[in-house]
């Protein structure tokens, strides 16, 4: 519960900053390569969380790192975290913080599990009819499983749409249950 507090207060602060100075749209950008950037290597993180290591010697690397990278607001932002000494929640904060920015954008991100890879044609019909029900822009997170055996199931908002062909045999064995033969 602490790490959702301080992540949410943290993200709220920068999201208030940056809607102050108009700077959306930008931080949507440089927040979801950050997220990627932190994603695919843990030695960033892992460093400046050393205690080890000396703060300045920290600021110095996350200043000539991400100076020609990140606009200055976000900079100070992640100086701030190694001065509070809260950059252990710097993922989550980013996560709550994108998460600020997608609703303020109309933004919505729906998780799709199929069997198969979607054919291009298939992910936009899909995107479209999300878009139609939900009226928000579609964000769409795709996961393959080939243990499905076919179908798919969507997670929009706090929906879950199953419309899997397991969920559908489970819900014909069920039908079946229930008939009474004489």
């Amino acid at each position: 519960m602490l790490v959702q507090e301080v992540a949410g207060k943290y993200a709220q602060a920068l999201f208030l900053a940056t809607k102050d100075r108009n700077l959306i749209d930008t931080a949507y950008e440089q927040f979801n390569d950050l997220k990627a950037f932190l994603a695919e290597d843990k030695s960033l993180l892992n460093f400046l969380g050393a205690p080890q290591v000396l703060n300045e010697h920290k600021q110095t690397l996350v200043r000539d790192v991400f100076s020609s990278r990140l606009e200055q607001l976000f900079v100070e932002f992640l100086i701030v975290l190694l001065e509070k000494k809260r950059v252990a929640y710097l993922t989550q904060i980013v996560d709550e913080f994108i998460e600020l920015i997608e609703n303020e954008k109309g933004i919505e991100r729906v998780q799709v599990t199929t069997a198969q890879t979607l054919e291009e044609s298939q992910r936009n019909q899909l995107i479209q009819k999300l878009a139609a029900k939900t009226g928000l822009k579609i964000v769409m997170e795709e996961k393959v499983d080939p243990a499905m055996i076919g179908g798919m199931i969507v997670v929009i908002e706090d929906q879950i749409i199953d419309g899997s062909v397991q969920h559908g045999l489970n819900m014909v064995a069920e039908q079946l249950g229930k008939v009474r033969v004489n």
